[in-house]
Order: structure tokens, then C-alpha cells, then sequence
């Protein structure tokens, strides 16, 4: 009789040791969570570049105060972002701001109409390698907007969060508001012009300089981009594997459109940037300023169990074999 496979220990831990292997070294992707904590329904628009698979869904419903995680594969780019006041009018369904022009929940591979808060991401094509990430405004503004990095287990480097908590909405100069308040544009989408679109004899960072607008975007968000060549100061990076949360109007209060349109004050004194209730967020609020620390995460759940369960396969067949053996 020929000898069974598992009449040696060494196939199961060969079948071990790649099983582990791909499951935590394969660089696998990412992780993106979702989380609205806006006071009203927002729509998440998803646009992969170029080259890069798409993902499970193109655009979603994200109610009050809910949450929905899509898995990206290694070496994936693209951006999201959130699309607000959607409705269906006359069978054509469209939003106030962030629109992608699909006519549908779904965008389709069609990007968010400016103004729009963006997040943007480049996966690493391997574990070895390290993410890019930043939010942007220099498509214009339409909610606060903030990024987390959830390292996994065994991952190096520090990675920091980044976006926006204030609400440019109540600050945005008037020739540059849109949407009856609830978006702020860039200059380049407001004027049109070269010197503010980064273009034509002001296509480079020498030539091309923070406008006057640019500069307050950046002053209210220190560690988002505000204009085209902003580079230096809001590109993020990390290192390993890891997971990100995108959370729109982080600790915000109950409705933006309400908090502007209403002057009631609470009995409580919590801190707050820009109409954005921080309570005891310290590393919100270091955010504002431009001073936040990394922020670090446990091991991911899903992470656990798939350890756990590999684990326990291990020992199984490890324990299959010997007696067998025996």
C-alpha cells in the first residue's frame, strides 16, 4: 500500500505554514470601514483609478449613526468620499453635493462632482511596502472628514490619522459657497483661473503658490491637502499591514445644517473646533491644530478569529498526523 500523506508530520506543517503564511504575510489589502456620524443619512461615493479593481460596491446608503467595511486588494488606489441631500425627483435620482451624475445609488466608475471632501489611498503591492493616504480639499469641501490607520498585529512604523473636523460650511467666504450653504468650493472651481487651478505657467510647485483661500483651508485643516502641490505636509504613510476606518463628521453634533442654523447652547462646556464637539477626543482636537499623534488599534477582530481558526486547524491535522503515525 502506498504511504498515506499523512504518515509525516511534514506535509501538515508545509500545509500549516502557507495557510498562516497567506492569511497574515500575503498582503492581502485592506480593510475599509465606513462610519456616519453625521446627523443625517450620507451616500459614499468609491472611484478605483486606473488599473485597480473595482470594489464590491461603486456607491452605498450609510444611515445615522451605522457602519459598512469593504476589503480592498493589495496595491489598490482610488478615493472616497460622501454625497449629501440625495433624493429621487421626477425618477432621477441625484444629491445636493458630491454628486457623481450616475443617476443611481452606484457611481459607476464616475467620480464626486466638486465640492467635495475627498479620501485619498494607495495600498503597497505587498506587506513589505507601505500605504499612501491623504484627505483632500482641493476639489472643495462638503463635511468633516477623518482617517484612521488600524495597524495589525505584528506591523512596524507609526501611522497617523488625518482630515478635517472643522466645518468649512460656517467659514466659507461667500464667493465661494454653493449647495444654499451645505459646500464650500476651491478657488480653481470658483475662478477658473491658472494661478489657482495649478495650471498652465503655474504647473509646478515653484510657480504655483498657496492662494489666499488655499491658506485658509489650511489653517482651519493643517493636515489636509488645500491646493494641488500641498504635499509635503498632507501626504500620510504607513507602514505593514493595515486597516482604515473613514469616518464622516467625526464627533459632530446632531445635525451640521442644524448646529449653523440654530444657536441653542447645552449645559455642558465640551470642547469644540469648528462646531464639531470633541468631549474628551484629545487626539481630535490635536487634529484641529495640526498635532495629532499616531493613532494605534488593537488587532482587528476578523484579524482574531481568522488566527483563532487557523490555529486550531493547525493543531488538528498536527494531532491527525501523529496518530496516524502512532
Amino acid at each position: 500500500m502506498e504511504p498515506s500523506l499523512l504518515s509525516s508530520p511534514a506535509p501538515v506543517l508545509l500545509l500549516t505554514v502557507h495557510l498562516l503564511f497567506f492569511l497574515f504575510h500575503g498582503g492581502e489589502g485592506a480593510t475599509f470601514t465606513f462610519v456616519n456620524r453625521c446627523g443625517e443619512t450620507v451616500w459614499p461615493g468609491i472611484l478605483s483609478n486606473a488599473g485597480t479593481p473595482q470594489l464590491e460596491s461603486t456607491g452605498f446608503e450609510l444611515p445615522v449613526a451605522s457602519s459598512r467595511s469593504f476589503q480592498a486588494p493589495a496595491g489598490w488606489s482610488g478615493r472616497f468620499w460622501a454625497r449629501t441631500g440625495c433624493s429621487s425627483t421626477g425618477g432621477t435620482w441625484s444629491c445636493a453635493t458630491g454628486d457623481c451624475g450616475s443617476g443611481q445609488v452606484e457611481c459607476n466608475g464616475a467620480g464626486a462632482a466638486p465640492p467635495a471632501t475627498l479620501a485619498e489611498f494607495t495600498l503597497a503591492p505587498s506587506s513589505a511596502g507601505q500605504d499612501f493616504y491623504d484627505v483632500s480639499l482641493v476639489d472643495g469641501y462638503n463635511l468633516p472628514m477623518v482617517v484612521e490607520a488600524n495597524r495589525r498585529a505584528g506591523a512596524s512604523g507609526e501611522c497617523a490619522a488625518t482630515g478635517c473636523v472643522v466645518d468649512l460650511n460656517r467659514m466659507c467666504p461667500p464667493e465661494l459657497r454653493t449647495a444654499q450653504g451645505e459646500a464650500c468650493r476651491s478657488a480653481c472651481e470658483a475662478f477658473g483661473t491658472p494661478e489657482y487651478c495649478c495650471s498652465g505657467a503655474f504647473a509646478s510647485p515653484t510657480t504655483c503658490r498657496p492662494s489666499s483661500y488655499s491658506q485658509m483651508f489650511k489653517a482651519a485643516c493643517p493636515r489636509s491637502y488645500s491646493y494641488a502641490f500641498d504635499d509635503p505636509t498632507s501626504t500620510f504613510t504607513c507602514a505593514g499591514e493595515a486597516d482604515y476606518t473613514i469616518t464622516f463628521c467625526p464627533r459632530s453634533a446632531p445635525s451640521q445644517k442644524a448646529s449653523r442654523d440654530s444657536s441653542t447652547s447645552s449645559t455642558s462646556t465640551p470642547k469644540a473646533t469648528g462646531g464639531l464637539t470633541l468631549d474628551d477626543d484629545s487626539w481630535l482636537a490635536s487634529l484641529a491644530t495640526g498635532d495629532a499623534t499616531a493613532v494605534r488599534r488593537a488587532v482587528p477582530r476578523l484579524h482574531q478569529s481568522l488566527l483563532l481558526v487557523a490555529t486550531t486547524v493547525a493543531c488538528t491535522l498536527l494531532l491527525q498526523s501523529y496518530n496516524i503515525i502512532a
